[in-house]
């Protein structure tokens, strides 16, 4: 499965704000620099990822976004979905395929849909944070 990069920013800005360790608002100009991504294209993204009820966001100097929930609440699919709706499966109508082919192959295209849906959901932000372990031997391993 390959992700688009507008589903990428998303999911490297909510594992970012997951990794605060506060909770307290991160301003845009901090996720997009941080993450080496384009901050316009980057302040959509968040305000999809507002819109549906992922990230909250705060006003004011001291403003930016933070997660509207617990990162063990909210799963993958949940932010791939708000950025590129529904996950799921479909072939174009009339692609030389007969009827009987098509009804098949939708079928055989839903159930991997259901499938990847439900795998996507199970994982969670808070299992895609390194744990503090990891990144001590990442950064051992560096030096």
């Amino acid at each position: 499965m390959r992700l688009s990069r507008t589903v990428g920013y998303a999911v490297q800005a909510t594992l970012q704000l997951a990794q605060t360790p506060s909770g307290r608002p991160v301003p845009c100009s901090r996720l997009a620099a941080v993450g080496k991504m384009p901050e316009r294209f980057l302040l959509q993204v968040l305000r999809n990822l507002v819109t549906h009820g992922i990230l909250r966001s705060t006003r004011g100097v001291d403003g930016g976004y933070s997660l509207d929930r617990n990162a063990e609440e909210i799963s993958l699919l949940e932010v791939m979905e708000a950025i590129e709706g529904p996950h799921g499966s479909g072939i174009p109508e009339g692609d030389g395929f007969s009827e009987q082919a098509q009804q098949t192959l939708r079928a055989a295209l839903a159930q991997v849909a259901d499938t990847t849906r439900s795998q996507l959901a199970a994982i969670k932000l808070s299992s895609l944070i390194p744990s503090p372990a990891a990144q001590g031997d990442k950064a051992e391993a560096t030096a």
